[in-house]
């Protein structure tokens, strides 16, 4: 039992110590932070990093930076600085800066306080080692924290800009009152396929559609799985009260949808996007009338 105890106690004077140590390191920054903080923005331009941005908007960012990082040391605690990687992280994306200039700049500062911590105790090589025995852990914890805040926001913001361009690639768009079409251009992957359906039966809802015309012509193939999912497709929106007709079915798409059972006498198909346009109008209720060609005495009278 005693042997229990001396460990307890030895490990709470290690604590205790480490915390001293790292009080002791805090006061030194903040005390040299106006030199250490233009060494920092300085070596961050030599290195040619976050090019993107002018050099006041790197002083103002190492500024942040540097003042997140030495709380983060002082308290321990990472919030503050996870919400700041994420914040930095989302204004300077957009401008392309890229994940290896982050993470050197984050670096970059470990290396400019370590040389500082060896400018300031070379005289007592001890009481420098206990120092970065200290600093180190935490200052690698505060490098990991900002690169994968950094990763974690640009992921963040590559699979919105995928989302977006999905959307833009499959647009559910009205013609008339109660009638929607949806070209389909490219090849279609089973994510692809799942986001145009949500697409079609959001929109279908919206604008209480009764007919849509789905067009494939744009769309080179088709394997099973993702023909089994277009017929769901046409099956939901059915029942949704939304007739479907398909536009564009090539003779390799057809021969698809026959190898996995459907039988495409069930499926209202015409021939071109024309066609399933005058076909749902047709259903509609409207009356399609030719236009009359002008007659020669309409002409010079």
């Amino acid at each position: 039992m005693a042997n229990t105890q001396d460990f307890a106690t030895l490990a709470e004077a290690r604590l205790e110590t480490t915390a001293s140590r790292l009080r002791e390191l805090v006061a030194h920054l903040r005390q040299q932070r106006a030199q250490l903080r233009e060494e920092w923005a300085r070596l961050i331009t030599e290195a040619k990093l976050l090019t993107a941005m002018t050099k006041e908007e790197i002083f103002a960012e190492a500024t942040s930076v540097y003042d997140n990082y030495v709380e983060a040391l002082e308290t321990g605690t990472y919030e503050a600085l996870q919400a700041y990687a994420r914040n930095l992280s989302e204004r300077i994306i957009p401008r392309g800066v890229e994940t290896h200039e982050v993470v050197g700049i984050v670096l970059l500062l470990r290396d400019v306080l370590a040389r500082s911590l060896f400018a300031k105790y070379r005289e007592d090589f001890n009481k420098l080692n206990r120092i970065l025995d200290a600093y180190e852990p935490a200052a690698n914890r505060i490098a990991g924290t900002v690169a994968v805040g950094f990763v974690q926001e640009r992921e963040r913001i590559i699979r919105e800009q995928q989302e977006a361009i999905r959307e833009l690639s499959t647009p559910v768009l009205q013609v008339r009152e109660r009638l929607l079409i949806l070209p389909i251009i490219g090849v279609i992957d089973p994510q692809r396929t799942r986001q145009l359906t949500e697409q079609l039966l959001r929109g279908i809802r919206t604008n209480r559609a009764k007919v849509v015309v789905l067009d494939i012509t744009g769309v080179p193939y088709i394997d099973s799985p993702v023909a089994n999912h277009l017929v769901q497709t046409v099956e939901a929106a059915r029942l949704l009260g939304a007739n479907v007709i398909v536009t564009g079915l090539s003779p390799e798409i057809a021969q698809t949808l026959v190898n996995i059972g459907v039988d495409l006498g069930k499926m209202n198909t015409v021939g071109d996007l024309q066609g399933g346009i005058e076909e749902a109008e047709r259903l509609l209720g409207y009356k399609v009338v030719p236009m009359q060609e002008p007659t020669a005495a309409h002409v010079v009278g």
